[in-house]
Formats: C-alpha cells, structure tokens, sequence
C-alpha cells in the first residue's frame, strides 16, 4: 500500500511539474523578441562593445596631442669599467698609449621628463577624424540591428504560420475523424459502401502525417527563431502576435512611402567612410610639414668608488634641460607620395561602392514593391477562394446529411478547402516577408 501510495505522488509531482513548465512559456511579441535580441544576442552585445572599443581608440589618439611625463631612476655598477685609449706624450709621459678608465666603479642617477607636440600634422588629421570613427561605429551598430530585426521579423512569421497551419491540421483531423466515426456506423449498417469508409480513412491518414511532419518543421522555426534571439533553444515559447491580417492595410501603406538612401545604414557607413578617406588624404599630404615637438627633463648625479657614498644624497648634482625640436622631412623615398596615391585611389573606389549600392538599393526596393503589388492583388483572389471553398464544404455536408450528395463529395470539397485555406495563409506571410523587405530597402526597420 505504502509503494502504491509513493507512485502516485511520484504520477502527480511529474504532472504538476510539467504543467507548471507549459505555464512558463515566454509569451513573445514580434517587439519582445526583437528586444530580447538587442539584449541577449552576441551579434548585438558585439556592436555595443565595438561602440566602446572605438571610444576607447580615440582617447588614445587624444592621448598623442597630451604631455608626455616619465620618471627614471638608474644604479650602475661597472664591475669593470671601459677604459679609454690615451697618448702619454700629452702628460708628460714616453709616446706610449694607454689605457685609462675615467668611469668610477658606482654612479646612480634619478631624472623627470618631459614632452609637448606643438604641432604634427598628422595628429592634427587624426584629432579631426575621432568624430567620424565614432559615427562610423555606431552606423556599423544599426546595420547590425537592423538585419537582427530583419531575420527574427522573417523567423517570427514563419513560425506563425506554421501555429496556423496546425490548428488548420487539428480541425480537419476532428472534423474527418467525426466523418469517419459516423460513416463507420452507417457502414455497420449496411448503408454505404465499404470503398467510403476506406476513402476517408486515406484521408485522415494523410493528415496526420501532414502533422506529425508539420510538428517537426515548427520545432526547427522554433530553433531558428530562439538562435536569432539568442535564447536556449529548448525554452518553451508562446507567439503572441499570430494575426497577420492587419499586415495588408500597413503593406498598402508603406507603397506610397518614397526612397530615400539617407535613411539606408549602409550609405551612411559609405558615406562615412569616404568621409575617413578623404582624412587620410590630409594626414598623408600634412605628413610633408615639419613638426615641433617641445621637451624638457631634470635629474641629479653622482658617482663614486665607494658604495657607501651613493646613499649620501646631498653629494648629488642637479642637471636640466629644455628645448625645441624641429623634424623637417625631406625624403623618404617617394613612401608618402604613394600613401597620398593610395588615399585617393581608397576615396574614389568608396564613391564606386556609393554608385553601386544606390542601384542595388533602387533594385531591392522595386522588386519587394513588385512582390508586395502581387502578394496583396492575389490575396483578394485567395480570400475569395476561400470564402467560395467555405461555402462548398458547407453545401456538400448539407447534401450528405440530407441523404441526398456522397462522401466522396464532402472529402473534395473538403480537400479544397484545406488548399484554399494553406493558399490563402501563404500569400500572408508572402504580404509580410515583402514589406519587411521593403523596409529593409529603404531603410524604415
């Protein structure tokens, strides 16, 4: 009694606690992915940092246009010094060379110093260019998220009609297993032919294997989806905004908006580009300017034979210094001619890949109109289709019913109404994924 008694509070935990994780399902938006993408995803998390990076990269070229300070502190000891070669004819002494070390065995030393660029022609460049690095960076950031919206916005949808293509499935299960129940009664009794009831059960058949393949294909989406948002990819997830209907009156809308390639990330990251370009041409050409560089530096000396002494700090003799550093350059082997060539030669390709993208602009944004004209002239056609299939299945069941029509009559029309039904559905996700597109040609996501 007590083991049958541990079984069933075992059976109830293990129901309960599956219920409490069906409980747990995110219920996501189209907006909530997107936001739990700009938060969790590498892709996003990346371009933040690359933001920061280049932050990071301009307070270093601030840093060149900064005094420089540095301390040094030196103890040597010349265990044997180097000798230098004299004649001693010059003392007094025979013609004879000789050897004499003038360095004593100990000698400490402790400076400060220091340096100011006055002017560098080049750091001048590269303080101008700080702004426009950081804007590059942050233009490289909304491309990213903008594709991030784009692929979980197509990922999202995708899984949307496959949840609808399901309940589609589940209804038509019902509906043909409550057909076959009753022609298998009406078949006990003699009233139809045995060909019926096989011909429905084919078709039930076949539904469930359209679901159970329908229930493989919504758990890759699944995937696919959570890997965009970079979520675990087995947390449970609930699509909150499956209604795809309201998309045909924001589509309509969005045909009338007007290009504009100033709105599109990647001309602006050309633009700006172009933009660094054109400051490296500068940098290059003010490379040929001198540069003043200001400098100065203090420190105390001594030496000595004796260790001891060179702890008596008042033996040591102060020394400084200050000036002016003037570097003229004036050959350099023709290098900065051909840096200021390759400057050029980067600014007039950038203007090529300008040119380019405006045309593939123009050819995205004309064929997702295109797509999105056909898309929502043929969903006119499929909701009529369906409207038309509705009424046949209606009909037909009301003539079978009434003794007078055939199940082989009910299964077409039921047939047909699946079609038109899985028709009408898939010009709405094609209504969707050609706005999105469009808005990722013209820069509107």
């Amino acid at each position: 009694m007590r083991r049958i008694y541990i079984a069933l509070i075992t059976i109830i935990t293990a129901a309960t606690g599956a219920t409490a994780q069906e409980k747990q399902a995110a219920q996501l938006s189209l907006q909530n992915c997107i936001d739990y993408a700009m938060v969790h995803g590498a892709s996003a998390k990346n371009t933040q940092l690359d933001i920061l990076i280049q932050q990071a990269q301009n307070n270093q070229t601030l840093a060149l246009a900064m005094p420089k300070v540095s301390a040094k502190a030196e103890f040597d000891d010349f265990i044997r010094p180097q000798s230098s070669f004299l004649n001693a004819k010059i003392f007094g002494g025979p013609d004879a060379i000789t050897a004499v070390a003038l360095s004593v065995p100990y000698a400490a030393s402790v400076g400060v110093s220091a340096s100011q660029i006055i002017f560098d022609g080049s750091v001048l460049v590269a303080l101008q260019a700080r702004k426009m690095s950081l804007q590059l960076a942050e233009q490289n950031s909304k491309t990213v998220k903008d594709n991030i919206k784009y692929n979980i916005s197509k990922a999202y949808y995708v899984l949307a009609v496959a949840y609808k293509q399901r309940e589609i499935l589940a209804k038509s299960l019902v509906t043909g297993r409550s057909m076959l129940h009753e022609l298998d009664v009406t078949y006990q009794n003699g009233l139809v032919e045995k060909i019926d009831l096989e011909r429905s059960s084919v078709q039930i058949n076949n539904l469930q294997n359209d679901s159970a393949t329908l229930e493989n294909g919504i758990k890759l989406y699944e995937y696919s989806l959570k890997f965009q948002m970079g979520m675990d990819i087995n947390a449970p997830i609930f699509l909150t905004d499956t209604s795809m209907e309201q998309h045909t009156t924001t589509s309509a809308a969005l045909l009338l908006e007007g290009d504009n390639y100033e709105r599109v990330p990647e001309y602006q990251i050309l633009n700006t580009v172009k933009t660094l370009n054109e400051y490296n041409v500068r940098r290059y050409k003010l490379a040929a300017l001198p540069s003043l560089v200001a400098f100065g530096a203090y420190g105390t000396n001594y030496g000595s034979d004796k260790f001891n002494d060179m702890f008596k700090f008042k033996k040591y003799e102060s020394n400084s210094t200050a000036g002016l550093q003037l570097n003229i350059p004036i050959f350099s082997g023709f290098q900065r001619v051909n840096q200021v060539r390759e400057a050029k030669l980067n600014v007039e390709k950038t203007n090529n890949n300008i040119e380019n993208l405006k045309l593939n602009i123009d050819f995205m944004a004309s064929q997702a109109r295109g797509s999105l004209k056909n898309s929502l002239l043929q969903l006119q056609s499929q909701k009529r289709n369906l409207e038309l299939a509705d009424d046949v299945v209606d009909l037909a069941q009301k003539k079978y019913k009434a003794g007078v029509g055939s199940n082989l009559e009910v299964t077409s029309a039921q047939s047909e109404q699946l079609k038109a039904l899985n028709s009408y559905i898939s010009t709405l996700l094609n209504i969707i994924n050609a706005e999105v597109d469009l808005k990722k040609a013209l820069g509107l996501l």
